[in-house]
């Protein structure tokens, strides 16, 4: 295994807030192809190879193993709860029950309380773990402004209750945050949304910067081992690009690395996952050295090709045309009736 990073000499990000968090985390969604042990395994290993942000999620299934994994490293004094920046989601299904679920997940990983907690999904359109593509909940709603403010009310109030420490949003589009952000008490600090070379969303990224909202990028490397449901053939592999291979031979590395280092300079913070210890670790250390050259972040917004990969296509309602009716593209919200 290569040696590990000094989590001080990883970059920070500086939130409206004043908070400085680390510039890079590690994703724990892994639910489609690792058992909850590898992935637990995992950031066991990211904890003592330097990592300090992990990003969670109730509905992946693994909250309990990893919080025995945070329970450990801190009883063993590998690292302390306040080093720890924890990040978690409200599922679909929970929506009308935010405390409750936040609870479980605080227990579940024995975290005494969350850094960041995501509204996963906008709305609350339930799917089973693991369901095919085509599975569709006849229950499923388009995006109401009146149900989300009601859930991110309950967030609000987690907030003053010192069970979580700050609101995020995720899966979010430009004409949705211009409906809900100017009826928030509480501001949220980031938002999650897919950020890769071949799908950079800049009209959004854009947005939230200009809101003082920080970006947090998933499926920064374009996903190899996403779940097979989001897998279509006109799907482009951004690492497999000539342009990334290119820029990833002069720096004498893997091209996943020039996606983790182009995400870190572009001002996103970047959430990759991986079981392999090597992997990981070069993950971390990535944004530690060898910047890109301003040629190169410019060769890269150029790799653009609106390639979305996770479509969300088990979350349409009855009477939706297809996936695109999730994501607003013509800037207004679809199925929106208030």
């Amino acid at each position: 295994m290569k040696t590990g990073v000094d989590p001080a000499i990883v970059p920070k990000m500086k939130l409206y807030t004043g908070e400085e968090i680390p510039c890079i985390g590690m994703g724990t969604f892994g639910s489609d192809r690792f058992t909850s042990e590898e992935v637990s395994g995992a950031v066991a290993g990211a904890i003592r190879c330097g990592y300090r942000m992990f990003d969670c999620a109730s509905c992946y299934g693994n909250e309990d193993q990893i919080g025995m994994v945070f329970r450990a490293a801190m009883e063993e004094g590998v690292v302390k709860r306040e080093e720890l920046y924890i990040m978690t989601k409200v599922w679909n299904d929970m929506h009308e029950r935010v405390e409750e679920a936040c609870r479980k997940s605080i227990a579940d990983l024995q975290c005494g309380y969350v850094d960041l907690y995501f509204i996963h999904w906008p709305f609350p359109n339930y799917h089973a773990p693991g369901c095919g593509g085509d599975s569709r909940n006849p229950a499923a709603r388009p995006f109401s402004v009146e149900e989300y403010m009601n859930t991110y009310r309950q967030c609000e109030k987690l907030v003053e209750q010192g069970l979580i420490r700050h609101i995020g949003l995720s899966n979010m589009t430009v004409p949705k945050l211009k409906a809900v952000l100017p009826l928030m008490k509480i501001r949220p600090v980031a938002c999650e949304l897919e950020l890769h070379p071949c799908f950079q969303q800049q009209e959004l990224f854009d947005y939230l910067k200009e809101q003082d909202i920080q970006p947090i990028g998933f499926m920064p490397l374009g996903s190899p081992q996403r779940p097979e449901r989001d897998m279509m053939s006109e799907d482009i592999a951004d690492m497999q690009l000539p342009e990334l291979k290119e820029i990833a031979k002069a720096h004498h590395c893997h091209p996943a690395l020039i996606c983790l280092k182009w995400a870190h300079q572009r001002g996103q913070i970047p959430i990759p996952f991986s079981v392999h210890a090597d992997n990981y670790a070069d993950n971390l250390r990535s944004v530690t050295e060898d910047p890109l050259t301003e040629e190169e972040m410019a060769k890269i917004a150029a790799l653009e090709r609106n390639n979305r990969l996770v479509k969300g296509q088990v979350f349409l309602w009855p009477g939706a045309k297809d996936w695109h009716d999730l994501w607003d593209e013509d800037g207004v919200i679809v199925g929106l009736d208030n």
